[in-house]
Order: C-alpha cells, then sequence, then structure tokens
C-alpha cells in the first residue's frame, strides 16, 4: 500500500508561481515514474508530467518551460514547479504513480489561477 498526499495548491494571480509537494509513505527510489496529473471543472484528468526513476522527464505540451517536475529520494517527495501560471492552470492537480501493478493517486489539491 502507498498513499500519496499533495500539498501547495492555492489561489494565485496569473503570472505567479506555485511549487507543489507530493510526500509518498515509502521509499520512491525504485518507483518509476512519478507523476501529476490534473483535472479542470468539466474536463478529463489529463498528465502534465513525470519523472522516471533516473531523473528523465516528460511534460504536456501545454506546461513545457514553464512547469519543472522533481524529485527528492531522501525525502520521498515529488515536486512541482509551476510559472508562470494562466487561467488555464485552474485545475485540481494530483500525484501519482504506479507501484507493484497497482496505481495511487493523492486527494489531490486545488490550483486557481485568477486575478
Amino acid at each position: 500500500q502507498v498513499q500519496l498526499v499533495e500539498s501547495g495548491g492555492g489561489l494565485v494571480q496569473p503570472g505567479g508561481s506555485l511549487r507543489l509537494s507530493c510526500a509518498i509513505s515509502r521509499s520512491i527510489s525504485d518507483i518509476t515514474p512519478m507523476a501529476w496529473y490534473r483535472q479542470a471543472p468539466g474536463r478529463q484528468r489529463e498528465p502534465v508530467a513525470s519523472i522516471s526513476s533516473g531523473g528523465n522527464t516528460n511534460y504536456a505540451d501545454s506546461v513545457k518551460g514553464r512547469f519543472t517536475i522533481s524529485r527528492d529520494n531522501a525525502k520521498n517527495t515529488v515536486y512541482l514547479q509551476m510559472n508562470s501560471l494562466n487561467p488555464e492552470d485552474t485545475a485540481i492537480y494530483y500525484c501519482s504513480c504506479t507501484y507493484r501493478w497497482s496505481i495511487y493517486w493523492g486527494q489531490g489539491t486545488q490550483v486557481t489561477v485568477s486575478s
């Protein structure tokens, strides 16, 4: 069993930044990939970014150059640094991983970009 707990969401003005954190209940050194997803109102959940155990990253086209995913295996934590936020980034952001053929999700953290 794996628990994931996201934090760091909130209300931010357009052009602002936020850093999301995802704390995992076990060592993540052998979990690959770790990923962030988001779900906006009335839309399907979509992948945002992922990072392998070796540090290889992938991003959705809509966030490339603005978001950065990173992982700290010593702290069992994955981060999502979000810069140049715009209203289209408003969503609930979820952390996810696959471990022993099961997919685990956090409870999500709300990000609202509005003036």
